[in-house]
């Protein structure tokens, strides 16, 4: 989640590729990476070749998904303005109320909310009257598998969150820690294996799941995180509440809301966000990220396509090969855009 359970501001289109999804979400990048400050303005440096082929790759792939949805009467000229501004070719957009702060992975013309009641819009939100229906099953299931935990002689119950926490303490604080369900679209099956009815479950109802993935996030007592934000306007994320001890609260915007067990806090991640449990107790949530309803189906194809190509790149699955244009005179900084992030990968080499 980050939702207040989600990674403060920087250019996460690659970051989100690259590991944190992204490994959401890729997140050994999101080390050393991140930009809390919101800058509107960028110093402009040249891209490195390896950055080149990158952006040459995505124009390439562009082209065979826009011929599809075109015959469908599908426009994709939303996506071909993200990665201009993404490249730093555009300024940043500007916020849509206060507390708002999109980044460069921005689709214009959607509608912006710090919180959507998705349970109560079923033409935009089919499946979350449902999943609200339907939450004991994840909530019983989550409680046999901490308790289970807690038998173990050899195990804690805080165990079940250990894998995800170390590259997450910098961003979100100690007390926050994950276990992913699905990372960069690719369910995660030892996991799933551990929680097979919340799996089903989640499959059954077809959400449009976006490239950041899902999982259970637990705040621990005395713990919070503070004000950040990832950005992206075009995925929105939901909580649903498993155990809430009282006083836990989460602000998004200007707004602030607790969560309720069995029930959805969805909202969108650009806004600013924090969360706190002043309790006693673990606060556990599950965090499903899904594409915004305003995009179009060409529009997802669109950005599942680069945040699965900036994956390959990060991984190494595509060589390096010498870009077939010429460099630009000037680029983003590396505190922006999908080119700067992947120069603080990379260090700008090939």
């Amino acid at each position: 989640m980050i939702a207040a359970d989600k990674v403060p501001r920087c250019s996460h289109v690659l970051l989100l590729l690259a590991s944190h999804l992204l490994g959401h979400r890729a997140h050994a990048f999101q080390s050393g990476i991140s930009r809390v400050a919101v800058v509107r303005h960028s110093t402009a440096v040249q891209l490195s070749p390896r950055q080149l082929q990158f952006w040459e790759d995505v124009d390439d792939g562009l082209v065979d998904i826009e011929a599809f949805y075109e015959a469908k009467g599908q426009s994709m000229d939303r996506i071909h303005t993200f990665c201009s501004r993404a490249r730093g070719d555009l300024p940043l957009p500007e916020p849509a109320s206060p507390g708002h702060q999109p980044s460069e992975e921005h689709i214009d013309g959607l509608a912006a909310s710090a919180f959507w009641d998705a349970s109560s819009d079923e033409k935009s939100f089919p499946w979350a009257a449902e999943l609200e229906t339907n939450a004991h099953i994840i909530a019983e299931e989550f409680d046999q598998r901490l308790l289970q935990m807690a038998e173990d002689e050899d195990k804690k119950s805080s165990a079940l969150f250990s894998g995800d926490s170390a590259w997450q303490s910098k961003v979100m604080g100690t007390g926050w820690s994950a276990f992913r369900l699905q990372r960069l679209g690719v369910w995660n099956v030892s996991n799933c294996a551990k929680f097979p009815k919340t799996y089903n479950l989640l499959k059954e109802l077809d959400i449009p799941l976006a490239v950041r993935g899902v999982c259970f996030a637990r705040q621990t007592p005395g713990s919070g995180v503070a004000p950040h934000t990832d950005g992206r306007n075009f995925i929105l994320t939901s909580h649903l509440g498993l155990k809430i001890p009282a006083g836990c609260w989460i602000k998004v915007g200007e707004e602030e809301r607790s969560w309720s067990e069995g029930k959805l806090t969805t909202l969108d991640t650009s806004f600013e966000h924090s969360t706190g449990n002043p309790s006693s107790e673990d606060r556990h949530v599950l965090i499903i990220d899904f594409w915004h309803p305003e995009l179009n189906d060409a529009e997802r194809a669109g950005l599942e396509y680069i945040y699965d190509l900036r994956n390959k790149f990060e991984s190494g699955e595509v060589p390096f090969r010498q870009p077939r244009n010429e460099q630009p005179e000037t680029a983003v900084d590396e505190g922006q855009g999908l080119g700067g992030l992947w120069k603080a990968l990379t260090g700008g080499g090939n």
